[in-house]
């Protein structure tokens, strides 16, 4: 059975961009990396849509990387079974070669612009370029103030929750799900995000945790009452022998949001007002009602808490939305003027590769 899974290795937060690129760029069963460099409109997307079509018609795994300003888009492709990835190399992730030509390579899609015509629009992709930089700057600061407020209602919360009770109540899930042992003597984590901020608002790949996962414990947690539990989840897991994918918090990447154990068909996931999920679960683990009692102590100030985040939130979003129009605007301009033969034959040979 074919698995076709959908993560992102980029997220807007409140200190910028933060990367995990590097989660793919140096996986250790990598062969063959193409960086592709290229500006707007230049068919990178495009590129890597019909390099993962091609692998999944052949029935191999295919990992989609997502764009996390315009998440239609994609910004990388990775198929495990053949080693081989291609990554969008430019800012604000820019990548280049560690081990050129043994392992990883740049693919120049730049080289298909038409410099004469471009030339003459020169003033109108300064501006489009510069307005779409500031958008993203403000929609960093907005999320800078949103994870502020989110970590106010922690300290709320957490330091008078019984934290005890929710490992115990972790390692009595373990207990039952982890009987056997993976494959080697200790496993691996993989790190990704399952989604974030976008231009077209809050975005969950809710369908990758359905596809690598069959029981699905769904962890009802409005203040990050869970990450104890989905740390030791993780941990034990590891001492198992079973690989790991955590997915992490995208305005906050220290923190741990999603617990998924392949291996094992077993996903643990995070849900509340910003992150929903709709499918089937396993159990539902209902951690909200642990913070009651703190809730009852600072209700005044945790519904103004709230009603900041949700505005802050939705600003952010807003400027998203604008950079990700500034950037249509300059895929408009670009696209009279690149050879998209040149860039169909680039494919071609590169899908032959496969």
């Amino acid at each position: 059975m074919v698995h076709t899974t959908h993560y992102f290795l980029g997220a807007n937060g409140g200190e910028g961009f933060c990367n995990l690129f590097d989660q793919l760029t140096k996986e250790s069963t990598l062969v063959d990396l193409m960086i592709l460099k290229g500006g707007p409109g230049a068919g990178k997307s495009t590129f890597m849509q019909k390099i993962g079509a091609a692998a999944e018609g052949r029935g191999l795994d295919v990992e989609y990387i997502h764009c996390s300003g315009a998440p239609e888009s994609l910004d990388g492709v990775w198929i495990p079974v053949l080693g081989k990835a291609a990554v969008d190399g430019t800012a604000p992730h820019v990548i280049e070669p560690r081990y050129p030509a043994a392992v990883d390579r740049v693919v120049n899609m730049g080289q298909f612009y038409r410099l004469e015509g471009l030339k003459e629009k020169r003033e109108a992709i300064i501006s489009c370029t510069d307005k779409c930089q500031a958008m993203t700057e403000a929609a960093g600061h907005y999320l800078k103030a949103f994870g502020a407020l989110e970590k106010e209602e922690r300290n709320l919360i957490l330091p008078v929750l019984d934290g005890e009770k929710l490992l115990r109540r972790a390692d009595g899930i373990l207990r039952r799900e982890l009987r056997g042992t993976g494959e080697s003597q200790s496993g691996r984590t993989t790190y990704r995000f399952l989604g974030g901020v976008t231009g077209a608002g809050m975005v969950w790949r809710m369908d990758t945790v359905q596809t690598l996962c069959s029981r699905i414990y769904v962890l009802h947690d409005s203040y990050g009452c869970g990450e104890g539990m989905l740390r030791r989840i993780q941990g034990a897991a590891l001492a198992a022998g079973y690989d790991v994918t955590a997915c992490l918090c995208p305005w906050e990447p220290s923190r741990l949001e999603h617990v998924l154990i392949p291996q094992l068909e077993l996903g643990f996931i995070t849900v509340n007002d910003r992150c929903v999920f709709s499918g089937e679960a396993f159990r539902h683990l209902r951690l909200d009602a642990a913070a009651e009692e703190p809730y009852r102590c600072s209700k005044g100030r945790l519904r103004f808490l709230r009603r900041m985040k949700t505005t802050l939130l939705d600003e952010a979003v807003l400027a998203l939305r604008g950079a990700g129009n500034c950037h249509d605007r300059l895929e408009k301009i670009y696209h009279p003027h690149v050879d998209f033969d040149g860039v169909n034959a680039l494919t071609a040979q590169e899908l032959a590769r496969l």
